[in-house]
């Protein structure tokens, strides 16, 4: 299983790269294993400001869909357009060329409450 030490993780595993007060998100080794073959990935809230904890988009596996939820509050500024033609990029290369968004913090306390990699190891149990 990989979790890179680098970065940051939500229970809902997701993991989070921060380069000032950009975010690049997306799901972790773990989840995409857990999901299976990824067929779709839809964010329709590009250019939105949300909450924490809020909706920003879904995945979609062969066997379910989930919900996917931003770790940190602020404006959805990109999507992987990549993951528009080759979504399987998610399962392939999760923490590269498989990342879903970049987010403008609007709060960068926020990511004093994420998971560091030995964190998220025990939460899965790896």
């Amino acid at each position: 299983m990989n979790i890179p030490s680098e970065l940051k993780y939500t229970k809902d595993h997701e993991w989070v790269r921060l380069e000032g007060d950009i975010a690049t998100i997306g799901v972790t080794d773990f989840a995409q294993s857990e999901l299976g073959d990824i067929v779709y990935v839809e964010v329709e809230t590009l250019d939105e400001t949300l909450d924490a904890d809020e909706v920003f988009g879904t995945v979609e596996a062969v066997k379910t869909v989930s919900d996917l939820f931003l770790p940190l509050a602020g404006e959805i500024i990109e999507f992987n357009d990549a993951l528009e033609d080759e979504p399987e990029k998610v399962n392939s290369d999760p923490y590269g060329d498989g990342w879903m968004i970049k987010v403008k913090c609007s709060d960068l306390s926020q990511a004093d409450g994420l998971l560091s990699s030995e964190e998220y190891k025990s939460l899965i149990g790896a």
